[in-house]
């Protein structure tokens, strides 16, 4: 069993689909997951799937920009530390494609600060590794009320 496999088994025990994506008037949320860990992009795709939401997934700066102009997401978690492009430097970039898309950023780093500048950027929230998936799932559902209206 691999740590995915783990992972997701232990949220399986928690609360089913979010009721704002699953809703038969409204569009099904576009999510874009980007960090250059695989296993996390895996992971929290599974998540996101299992809630109801199409997922898509980028494993750097460039890339996500390429999805979000091809794939349109509502709502992107991105990785702050990334190799080449950073996340802050990705933000940057996909408020000129996107002004409107909700980037939620997402990181091992845990400092106020930093947060802070991400929502400066135009990050929508921060939230840090380990990921509490209670806290994600609440944090996209009310942004997706928001966007959705």
């Amino acid at each position: 069993m691999g740590i995915a496999s783990l992972i997701l088994g232990l949220l399986s025990k928690g609360p089913k689909k979010a009721s704002a994506p699953g809703k038969k008037d409204k569009p099904v949320a576009r999510i874009l997951v980007v960090d250059d860990h695989v296993t996390v992009c895996d992971v929290l795709e599974e998540f996101l799937r299992s809630r109801g939401y199409d997922a898509y997934t980028a494993l750097d700066g460039p890339t996500a920009i390429a999805k979000v102009k091809a794939v349109r997401p509502h709502i992107v978690l991105l990785d702050i530390m990334m190799p080449g492009m950073g996340g802050m430097e990705t933000l940057k970039e996909i408020r000129k494609v996107d002004p409107r898309v909700g980037i939620i950023m997402v990181t091992a780093i845990s400092d106020e600060e930093l947060g802070k500048r991400a929502i400066e950027l135009g990050a929508y929230e921060y939230i840090t590794k380990p990921i509490d998936f209670w806290r994600l799932e609440t944090v996209l559902t009310v942004k997706m009320i928001d966007l959705l209206g």
